[in-house]
């Protein structure tokens, strides 16, 4: 039987390469758009994915819910502001706490109670346990907070998958990988902190089987849940992966200016133990740091 799957952040990076994945593995893609969603960035998924427009209020959604009845709900959707002026506030909360909640009660009153949510490994301010980077990562922390709840009173099966940083091929999100990669190959100043930060990066294709393998998971699971998983790729400092990244291109990294930049105000210099928040699924092999730079430079030649 085809697997259904309604999806919300298609258009974003991540969003859009899982929908790939989906459709590639013969699963009936649905997305929720909004008028305002640039879906000639999903030129990939054009007659493959069907889109519903919706506004996010919860009537939309629940006409939504109740025309796919999907099997699973991915949510992905947010908006992502690293330090936040104060115009900024009501969006990060409609986005990340408003939306996903008339998402969930949309569900409860369709019976469609399986959902794989984003989270973010800054929720984890250089520790185990919940401390917000920022006003971000504190709004995503609600959305789970509030999951919580309908896991508990309404019956919903959850699996929140928390992110480190990610890369890929025809990312224009200008994430730290890429911008070393163009740096290094165009021999051209880029400014960096000093570098003694440590950073996770996952390949964008090791990220989408996470998401995937939760999916399969979720599935064939009767039972309501409220799992919460870290999806970890390889750690470096920010010195070490531009040596490393330079080492495999070939090419001297004098054009990293370390030091140029000061750390951002709440600087991630360390991270949470991800061992004892890994998904049991999710142990396949990664993609290297080789592999992934390649295919940067193989998309973009």
């Amino acid at each position: 039987m085809t697997k259904r799957v309604l999806m919300t952040g298609v258009t974003g990076f991540i969003g859009r390469n899982l929908a790939v994945r989906l459709v590639n593995e013969g699963w009936e893609v649905h997305a929720i758009v909004r008028n305002t969603s640039k879906l000639n960035d999903c030129i990939q998924l054009e007659g493959k994915c069907v889109y519903h427009l919706s506004d996010g209020e919860i009537n939309s959604l629940i006409a939504i819910l109740g025309r796919v009845r999907p099997d699973v709900v991915f949510h992905l959707a947010s908006l992502y502001i690293v330090d936040h002026v104060y115009e900024q506030i009501p969006s990060l909360i409609n986005s990340n706490i408003s939306l996903g909640v008339n998402l969930l009660e949309a569900m409860v009153a369709t019976n469609c109670l399986k959902i794989i949510n984003a989270g973010t490994s800054w929720q984890n301010y250089q520790c185990d346990t919940y401390r917000p980077v920022n006003l971000y990562a504190a709004t995503k922390q609600a959305f789970e907070d509030i999951l919580a709840y309908y896991c508990d009173a309404k019956k919903v099966a959850s699996i929140t998958l928390r992110l480190f940083d990610t890369y890929g091929p025809n990312d224009q999100r200008k994430k730290v990988l890429n911008l070393i990669v163009d740096a290094l190959l165009e021999q051209k100043i880029l400014g960096m902190s000093p570098g003694e930060q440590v950073i996770d990066i996952s390949n964008i294709d090791d990220v989408v089987e996470s998401f995937y393998r939760a999916g399969l998971h979720i599935l064939a699971s009767n039972s309501p849940s409220n799992d919460v998983f870290f999806v970890s790729g390889e750690q470096y400092t920010l010195r070490s992966l531009v040596a490393s990244v330079a080492a495999i291109l070939g090419k001297n990294y004098d054009c990293i200016s370390f030091g140029k930049r000061a750390y951002r105000e709440r600087e991630v210099m360390s991270l949470p133990n991800v061992k004892e928040l890994t998904a049991p699924w999710d142990n396949f092999p990664r993609k290297s740091l080789r592999e992934g730079v390649l295919s940067i430079i193989k998309a973009s030649s």
